[in-house]
This record gives structure tokens, C-alpha cells and sequence, in this order.
């Protein structure tokens, strides 16, 4: 049992708020909205200026939204802000080859999504609108406060609480840290949390681009040996591509004019969709497995990147992230109302239980994927084509893929059901 004597000690103190959120990325807000929603007041400490957050060129990513992930969107309060601009993906193709060359087995994966009664298995949503409607979400709250442009130097934690110093020279205390602060997450650093994994060789390519034919809402997924090539579908006749490629190949392809960079993508794009152009700014990220070796340490917490940080080959990243945020917000809400200490080991521990092998399975799961598919391996070849022609061949096999595609496998937290 908790020791009682700690909540006693923590009522009599004054806390700036109840929790200090470190992070203002896309799962530090989406966890602010959903404790403000379940009653606690939150510090959202971000070392970003709002402004840069927001400017088009920041992030040029698009991402995957699961079913279960618009849900949580949705209860928090962002959704209607965001449907309108978001893409529902109807249909998911996926097929191996060679660039130049095309799909060189008959065999492929096509998920339907009029197999699931649910409805679509997901959206497709900018990055630079989703961070917007959370900015603006936050800044309506009245429980939440934003600290922007503004950096953590130092963290003390015990049992009276938190407090951060930062590098205005002010100090904030709160009863709960959560580390919402990407894959070098410093909360994590300086709780002295040790990180696993290892770098791919693999940097994303990231644009949108534009064609002359519609998308139909159909999301691609073409595995190449250098790495995949995903095609994305967005509003209009327009498309997201995150473009897998050695380190080596990915810096010379993005440094590369306008005009040579879609040489070298259209014979790996194709014609199906008709003449295409690039529609705005190029990108490109380093791609890495890292795991926190914990999830939680003295009156701490990790969510999204900050615990975990997985290849985008099955586009779950930030799906994981929202799932931490509804099953955090969800122990923490029950802990408060049976009157815990929030920050207890053994309130935080029922978070760490239900999350940690979730998402370390997830990780080893798209790392596997990974190295399976990026290679030219004729045995591998084969025996990936195979899988997937079984696993096309076969409804019931399918229509499990496809659920957990939408996230609607698995124990889910109250905001995504």
C-alpha cells in the first residue's frame, strides 16, 4: 500500500500546478488536454518558441492517424478542428520490388477498409495543422499554462514533489513529471533513465507531392532494398512520400535541385497516379530504435518518444505516444479519485505494466519488418511475398491485420474506445 503518510505531506504544500509537463512537441500538449480534462492543472514547459513551432517549414510530416488515435483526438476536443483537413484512408496496399522496376511478385497485401465495420482504419493529418489545433486547444484551457522558449536546466525530485529549475533562473514545482520530450529526452537524462537501440543506416526523405490522377484515399507502402517508400494519400489530389533511403544515398538525394530530387523519386513513384510534381518543402530524418530501459522513476513518467522511438514503416510511432497519453490520463484519473498519491511507485508502476511491453513489442516488431523488407535477399524475397499472398488469402488473417492497423486491438485506455 502507498504510505499514507506521503499524501498527508503533499496536500499541506503549494504546487504551481499538478503536473509539469516537459515538451510542447505533439504528445505533450495531447497529455495536457487530457489531464486538464480529467481535473488536474498542467505546466506545459517547451524550449521551442511557439512561433517556430508553427511556421510551415518547421515539420513537414504527415502521419498515420489510427482509428483509436482519432478517437482520443476526438475526446479531448481536437478532432472538429482537424476533420475537415484530414484524409481518411480507405484502402492499404503493400507490394515489394526495385525502384525502376516495379512490384516483382504477384503476390501483395490489400487491406479493405469496408472489412471493418468500424469505418475508416485511419486519417491521414498534416503535422503543422495537429500542431496548431493543440496549441490553440491549450491556450483555451484554463488549466494549462504554456512556458515557451523556455528550457529545463535541472530537475529534483522526493517525496514533498517536483521542482524544475529553468534557464530564466525560475524554479516550478508540481506532484508529477512527465517527460513528453523526444527521443534525446532530457527528463529522461537527468532521472538518470538509460536508453537501448540502435541507429537503421536509414534516413526518411519526407515531401508532399502532387499528381493529376485522385488518390481514393489508398495508402502505399512499396519495399525497396535500399528501404520502403511510403505514398501517403492527403486532401486533393495530393500525396505525403516518406522515402527510406541509406545515409549515404539520402544526403546525396536531398542535396540534390528541385528538379534532379524528382528524377530519382518518379521511377521509384511510378505513373499510377498520373504526372507528378513536388507541392512544397523537402525533409529528411535520421531513423533509430530507441527504448528507455523505464518507463518511470521517482514521482517521473515518460510518454511517446521520450520511451520509445520505432521506425515509421508501419506508421505507429505517434499512435504508441497516444496511447501512452490515454492509459496515463486514465491511472491518474482512477488514482485521484480513490484519493492516492498521484506520483506513488505504485500508482506509476500500473502505467509502466500496461504500456512498456506493448510498446517494446511494437518497436522489435517494426525493426523485424525492417530488416526483413530493406534487403535483395532472393530466399528473404521470396518468403516475405508468400507471407503476404497467405496473409491476403486468408479473410480472417486480413481483417486481424487491419484491426490492429486501427489500433483497436490490445487492453485500450476509456479515451480510445
Amino acid at each position: 500500500m502507498d504510505n499514507p503518510v506521503k499524501p498527508r505531506i503533499l496536500r499541506h504544500m503549494k504546487h504551481d500546478s499538478d503536473i509539469l509537463i516537459v515538451g510542447g512537441g505533439l504528445n505533450g500538449p495531447a497529455q495536457a488536454l487530457a489531464l486538464a480534462q480529467a481535473g488536474f492543472t498542467v505546466t506545459v514547459i517547451d524550449a521551442l518558441p511557439r512561433a517556430t513551432q508553427q511556421s510551415d517549414n518547421f515539420d513537414g510530416r504527415a502521419y498515420a492517424l489510427a482509428l483509436a488515435s482519432k478517437r482520443l483526438l476526438d475526446r479531448i476536443g481536437i478532432w472538429d478542428h482537424v476533420a475537415c483537413i484530414a484524409q481518411p484512408m480507405l484502402d492499404i496496399k503493400v507490394s515489394d520490388g526495385r525502384a525502376g522496376e516495379g512490384p516483382l511478385s504477384p503476390f501483395f497485401l490489400h487491406f479493405d477498409h469496408n472489412e471493418l465495420e468500424e469505418g475508416p482504419m485511419g486519417y491521414m493529418l498534416e503535422d503543422r495543422f495537429l500542431r496548431r489545433a493543440l496549441a490553440d486547444a491549450m491556450t483555451a484551457e484554463p488549466r494549462i499554462t504554456v512556458m515557451d522558449g523556455t528550457k529545463v536546466v535541472a530537475q529534483d525530485t522526493g517525496p514533498a514533489g517536483v521542482t524544475l529549475h529553468l534557464d530564466t533562473g525560475a524554479t516550478l514545482t508540481g506532484k508529477l513529471l512527465i517527460g513528453a520530450d523526444g527521443r534525446k529526452s532530457g527528463t529522461a537524462e537527468r532521472a538518470g533513465i538509460k536508453r537501448s537501440g540502435w541507429d537503421y543506416g536509414q534516413t526518411a526523405l519526407v515531401c508532399a507531392i502532387s499528381h493529376e490522377l485522385p488518390n481514393n484515399g489508398v495508402a502505399h507502402q512499396f519495399f525497396m532494398p535500399p528501404g520502403p517508400l511510403a505514398i501517403l494519400p492527403l486532401p486533393g489530389n495530393m500525396s505525403s512520400i516518406v522515402w527510406s533511403e541509406t545515409h549515404e544515398n539520402a544526403a546525396a538525394i536531398h542535396g540534390l535541385s528541385d528538379a534532379d530530387y524528382m528524377q530519382v523519386l518518379r521511377p521509384r513513384f511510378g505513373d499510377f497516379l498520373g504526372k507528378i510534381e513536388l507541392a512544397g518543402q523537402r525533409f529528411t530524418y535520421p531513423l533509430n530504435l530507441t527504448l528507455a530501459d523505464r518507463f518511470t522513476a521517482e514521482r517521473l513518467v515518460l510518454v511517446g518518444d521520450a520511451a520509445h522511438g520505432m521506425h515509421p514503416i508501419a506508421g505507429q510511432g505517434l499512435n504508441a505516444g497516444l496511447r501512452d497519453i490515454g492509459a496515463l490520463t486514465q491511472v491518474l484519473r482512477d488514482a485521484k479519485q480513490r484519493g492516492e498519491d498521484i506520483a506513488s511507485e505504485l500508482v506509476l508502476d500500473r502505467y509502466q505494466e500496461w504500456r512498456r511491453f506493448d510498446t517494446a513489442s511494437l518497436a522489435l516488431s517494426t525493426d523485424l519488418t525492417n530488416k526483413l523488407f530493406s534487403n535483395d535477399n532472393p530466399l528473404l524475397r521470396f518468403a516475405r511475398d508468400l507471407g503476404m499472398g497467405a496473409v491476403n488469402a486468408m479473410p480472417g488473417l486480413r481483417r486481424g491485420f487491419m484491426r490492429e492497423a486501427a489500433g483497436l486491438t490490445g487492453d485500450l485506455p476509456d479515451l480510445m474506445r
